[in-house]
């Protein structure tokens, strides 16, 4: 079922999201050749704790991190720990943020240093899908405007589109219906209502869009070992448009 938000719940909603962002430009300045992803989760979560959240993955379904750091091949909830982020690396930074009650969640993925032509256009163009995404995600469309324009982006480009993994509704819980796929689905194809709160997050890949889930249970990789990108906001559907939550300037790519 999907639970529509009042205008105060989202109110609280943007709050969380406003820590949540600041979170991720903390964390991204950080991003750099030498640090350990450990080392990046223990700056996202003292910075969530210190503004008054509570890390909304950290023991989310047994997960255990406040952030999910996903590097070149790895597409999602790539487990901080002791591997040392290096020059030329794609680094997906994927954070959410419980503030009493109301949950955020956003994504972004940053280039280390010099990166190859090819790394630096999935990023930008990922980022593309999301922006397209966000342009379709105003009220009275539907879902499968959002996918849409995700998929006919990537394609674009040749791109895999991954779709075992996608979108989801968001605020009172880190995952509420409805489920936003990057693709289009025959059904269903719900109709974007004012109230909605969703998480849009293109998951693209230089390759095929296969991944494979590792033994770890929660780390997901592309199938043929190509890079990924991923690149999330949290959106609320207002009358007669939306509004992105998560919003902060974007990376100079």
């Amino acid at each position: 079922m999907i639970q529509l938000k009042t205008a105060e719940e989202i109110k609280r909603v943007r709050e969380s999201c406003r820590i949540c962002a600041e979170a991720h430009k903390e964390v991204e300045r950080h991003v750099q050749p030498g640090i350990t992803t450990g080392e990046l989760d223990k700056i996202a979560q003292s910075y969530i704790e210190k503004h008054g959240g509570v890390p909304a993955f950290l023991n989310y379904m047994g997960y255990p991190a406040t952030l999910c750091v996903s590097v070149n091949n790895e597409v999602i909830h790539g487990i901080p720990g002791k591997r040392v982020i290096r020059e030329g690396d794609i680094v997906s930074l994927d954070l959410g943020v419980n503030l009493n009650g109301f949950f955020s969640d956003m994504a972004r993925t940053v280039p280390v240093g010099k990166v190859a032509p090819d790394a630096l256009r999935l990023v930008k163009e990922t980022r593309k899908c999301l922006e397209l995404a966000l342009e379709q995600a105003v009220d009275g469309k539907r879902l499968n405007d959002v996918g849409g324009a995700v998929w006919n982006h990537a394609k674009k480009f040749s791109y895999g589109v991954v779709k075992d993994y996608c979108g989801h509704g968001v605020g009172f819980s880190p995952h509420e219906e409805p489920q936003i796929p990057n693709y289009i689905r025959r059904m269903p194809n719900p109709r974007l209502r004012p109230g909605m709160v969703i998480a849009i997050e293109p998951m693209i890949n230089i390759g095929t869009g296969d991944v494979v889930l590792l033994d770890n249970d929660w780390t997901v990789e592309t199938a043929d070992g190509s890079l990924s990108a991923h690149w999330e906001h949290t959106v609320a559907i207002v009358e007669g448009g939306s509004e992105i939550l998560t919003s902060f300037e974007d990376l100079d790519l």
